[in-house]
């Protein structure tokens, strides 16, 4: 019998480095098609037109440093190619995330097999040419953008749970150290990926809106991947977390077992996956026992899935227990179908070996004298998501040494 604390070790070694430098993802948002809700506000967004001669302005933190990067820019959703006019990479003014001003002399063009310019298809991706521009670990890099025809579709391809806040300015402002007058917005757009040469090795994480950061602080960097990243040297640590997302069905966002591709396998410098994810499957099946067995079956049935497609790429795959939900308005049931589905999925994801490793975060996080509930002092108020300090209490519970 496995005895599950914190965190239980089935007997494997974690994967070695790959001892030589590559290329490796150290930052990622996971594409998504921009809700109506979240498209830039007036008048960046007009009828089937989208950021038409602007420039866009948003910093993210690489969480492994190198001298060289190159950025990735999705079109994963866009109704029609986009047309990217001019890009530049710089430092924000005094290392600061969410902040519109860049540091002076810091900006670097940013070129396409040698144009400044590059237009994506329609659900693809392009991918810059190296750039040198040294990065130390868990630095804030500063990304602008120029669109001068704009996206010419409401069909926009973003990360709304950014909790990053980027700018947005009328004409060519890509070389300005500052943009006054700018509107902020808390999304990310466009973007979907950092890299950087380096001898690291990536996890990824895989969740929902408890990986993706809600509860956690504007511009604060404060999610658990973010602490956890702090935490760990010479690893990568990669949020490909949407809020509202879910295993088995599309929400917000492509349901996991059709983004593992894209989100985990396709990925630049993989070693390790952590599978945090599944409560908004049982929260959203209705509340019969019929309903909730067969979440149950299909969400076992489904991590097995994710778990043989990623060792078969010699990626090691760790398991996280669904955390409490218990008191949340619309997750719990009065007669308990769905904590009794959470229970049992639990327990599976704790026995059946399937995972490399299993991380015990419904332990970590449950309420000892109620463990149906999250402990008062990690809850947000709606006892789902997490406070800053719920999310530290989830990273600090992972071993340094998994990822060795």
């Amino acid at each position: 019998m496995v005895t599950v604390l914190a965190v239980a070790l089935l007997g494997v070694t974690p994967a070695l480095g790959q001892g030589r430098p590559g290329w490796v993802h150290t930052w990622t948002s996971m594409p998504q098609l921009t809700e109506p809700h979240n498209l830039p506000p007036a008048p960046f967004t007009q009828e089937n037109l989208v950021m038409d001669d602007t420039t866009l302005r948003q910093t993210v933190r690489v969480t492994t440093g190198g001298r060289q990067l190159r950025l990735r820019f999705s079109n994963a959703f866009g109704g029609v190619a986009l047309p990217i006019t001019k890009a530049a990479v710089a430092l924000p003014a005094d290392g600061r995330p969410g902040v519109a001003a860049i540091k002076p002399g810091s900006s670097r063009p940013v070129t396409f097999q040698g144009r400044t310019s590059v237009s994506v298809p329609v659900g693809a991706q392009a991918i810059s040419d190296p750039l040198t521009f040294p990065v130390a670990p868990r630095t804030n890099i500063t990304v602008t953008l120029y669109l001068a025809e704009g996206q010419a579709s409401n069909l926009v391809t973003s990360h709304p749970g950014s909790r990053t806040t980027s700018h947005l300015l009328a004409g060519d402002h890509v070389a300005d150290t500052d943009l006054p007058g700018a509107t902020p917005t808390d999304h990310w757009y466009f973007l979907s990926g950092v890299e950087t040469v380096s001898d690291d090795d990536a996890l990824v994480v895989v969740g929902d809106s408890l990986t993706d950061g809600r509860g956690s602080t504007t511009n604060g960097n404060d999610r658990w991947p973010d602490v956890l990243s702090d935490r760990l040297r010479g690893t990568a640590v990669l949020n490909q977390a949407a809020g509202g997302n879910r295993v088995l069905n599309d929400g917000l966002g492509p349901n996991l077992l059709a983004r593992l591709d894209r989100d985990v396998l396709a990925t630049s410098g993989v070693a390790w996956l952590l599978v945090f994810e599944g409560v908004n499957d049982i929260g959203t099946a209705e509340a019969t026992e019929a309903a909730q067995n067969q979440v149950a079956a299909d969400l076992i049935a489904a991590y097995e899935q994710i778990a043989v497609r990623a060792q078969a790429q010699d990626i090691r795959v760790y398991g996280a227990t669904i955390t409490p939900f218990g008191g949340n308005t619309g997750y719990d049931d009065p007669a308990g179908l769905r904590e009794a589905t959470r229970q049992k999925v639990n327990h599976w994801i704790r026995t059946s070996g399937v995972f490399d490793t299993v991380l015990d975060f419904d332990r970590v996080t449950r309420d000892p004298a109620d463990p149906r509930r999250m402990l008062p002092a990690y809850d947000t108020g709606d006892h789902l998501h997490f406070n800053p300090a719920g999310y530290r209490a989830i990273a600090d519970s992972v071993p340094a040494r998994l990822f060795r």
